[in-house]
């Protein structure tokens, strides 16, 4: 092999080289930003893995909220009229929020079973549901 086709072949093992980690360095970050969406019932039966970061929707259980006297604390059921799940979360929650009310959360599952939420979304009129919540109530209904 003469010294220049060489050169040219080191050249095109480097390209190779640094494309496959820019690649795997952009797949590992993409990695940590996914969040998976779960229904109540999922969360409830135990499918979801605790300390990862999810999204849970459901409809807000009435009489369930339950805010601290002296924090931004609160806790509330939420349900696909499956079996409901409690999330806790601590800030000020959206203006749409209320009972019988549409959201999704997003955070981690702790050790107790409690979904320890650190956003909470709400539907933005009374005619929108998010499509995961419309979906998995869908099913709910169909499987009675």
């Amino acid at each position: 092999m003469t010294p220049k086709r060489k050169k040219r072949l080191y050249i095109i093992l480097a390209l190779v080289f640094g494309a496959g980690i820019a690649v795997g360095l952009t797949m590992y970050a993409l990695s940590q930003n996914i969040n998976l969406f779960y229904s109540t019932s999922q969360v409830a039966n135990g499918e979801v893995p605790i300390g990862t970061r999810i999204r849970v929707g459901g409809m807000v259980v009435k009489g369930s909220v339950k805010r601290s006297k002296d924090s931004l604390q609160v806790n509330f059921d939420l349900t696909d009229y499956g079996k409901p799940i409690t999330v806790s979360y601590t800030g000020i929650l959206p203006d749409l929020f209320r009972e019988e009310q549409g959201i999704i959360a997003q955070g981690k599952m702790d050790d107790q079973g409690i979904f320890q939420a650190d956003e909470v979304l709400a539907k933005h009129d009374e005619n929108y549901m998010p499509p995961e919540i419309a979906e998995s109530m869908k099913k709910k209904a169909e499987s009675k």
